[in-house]
């Protein structure tokens, strides 16, 4: 066993100095190791890990910049936003923050990095992607946990959890326009665009929540709370899970349909994104240990090929992203990475 591990180790070190290879489709699914010091990179063509990013402790939110050239990470350990060049995996330079720092969007003509600030009164903190500089922090009405970039590009949208708050800000002036407030902590969101590209809806994930509460966007309220289905079998879990039981949900790139992860049912749920219908459920990889209920992948955010025929599911629990083949909504692989993965993100190169 220790020479096996000692093998892997030797592998991970070889693929994490080996530039990237080119995929047919232009897409690699970025993950990061929450609890490790690494990045794992898999190629949708092939679902195995061909590159491993080595050297940043507590990676949290990631992105890259829309011309495939970067990846953006928010670095918990040392508060900053770390650059790396995409071939390479080399870091380019560690951007100082204005605190510690949480989820991460980049504006769609890629000039600003937008990054959630998690301690102190709530802000997010602004850096121009030519200068890797902060140039402001936006004060916001509470600590934030996830931002999203609209698919218009107009507006960034922030939750807080302790202040149960939903935050539209102006991306155009950097400042808040308008607030929402919930019952319960705003966790992570998805976006829907109506045809002409503006924003429709908001799809938020609460805490202490297995579902989700719709918003519309226009109206600026929300119209309708989603409760998943009731878990067919029990799982094991840790304690610290039950307060955010749904926490990963995405809108396919196709817009015909809306994924959320459950972790009581270890479970992505599928509905339809016009009428909110539920279309399937796709059972996750559970883990089975002597002595031991089936234990829970603890499944969290989501992402997908540029395509929608793949979506990725970071499983907390297991070491490991599960993809799923959207259209006949069953397991395609299970690949394993880091320590406890959770953000998780698609770049598509030019």
């Amino acid at each position: 066993m220790a020479r096996y591990r000692r093998i892997l180790r030797h592998l991970w070190f070889v693929l994490a100095l080996a530039p990237l290879p080119a995929w047919g489709g232009q897409a690699f699914i970025y993950v990061t190791n929450s609890a490790g010091d690494s990045i794992h990179v898999i190629d949708p063509a092939t679902n195995k890990v061909v590159q491993e990013i080595k050297g940043i402790e507590a990676a949290h939110g990631i992105a890259p910049s829309p011309d495939g050239s970067r990846v953006y990470v928010s670095n918990e350990a040392d508060s900053t936003l770390d650059v790396f060049d995409r071939q390479s995996g080399a870091l380019l330079k560690k951007v100082p923050l204005s605190n510690h720092p949480n989820n991460i969007a980049v504006t769609k003509n890629g000039d600003r990095i937008l990054v959630g600030i998690a301690r102190g009164p709530g802000a997010v903190d602004v850096i121009d992607a030519k200068t890797l500089t902060r140039t402001k922090s936006i004060l916001v009405n509470g600590r934030l946990h996830n931002i999203y970039v609209t698919p218009d590009g107009k507006h960034l949208i922030t939750g807080s959890i302790p202040g149960k708050l939903l935050t539209v800000i102006d991306l155009e002036r950097e400042v808040p326009i308008w607030e929402l407030p919930f019952d319960l902590g705003v966790r992570p969101m998805t976006i829907e665009a109506g045809p002409d590209g503006s924003t429709k809806r908001i799809f938020v994930q609460l805490s202490d929540t297995n579902g989700f509460a719709v918003v519309d966007f226009a109206a600026r309220k929300e119209v309708a709370r989603i409760k998943l289905p009731a878990t067919t079998a029990e799982f094991e879990t840790d304690a610290g899970r039950a307060t955010a039981p749904s926490h990963g949900i995405g809108v396919a790139p196709d817009g015909k349909t809306l994924w959320v992860t459950s972790i009581p049912n270890n479970a992505v749920f599928v509905y339809s994104l016009a009428d909110l219908k539920l279309i399937g459920e796709v059972a996750l990889p559970a883990l089975k240990l002597p002595g031991h209920d089936a234990i829970a992948s603890v499944p969290n955010w989501v992402t997908f090929t540029p395509d929608s025929k793949t979506i990725y599911v970071s499983n907390a629990g297991m070491r490991s992203v599960t993809a799923i083949d959207t259209a006949s909504m069953t397991v395609k692989a299970v690949i394993p990475v880091g320590e406890v993965p959770k953000r998780i993100n698609t770049l598509v190169t030019n």
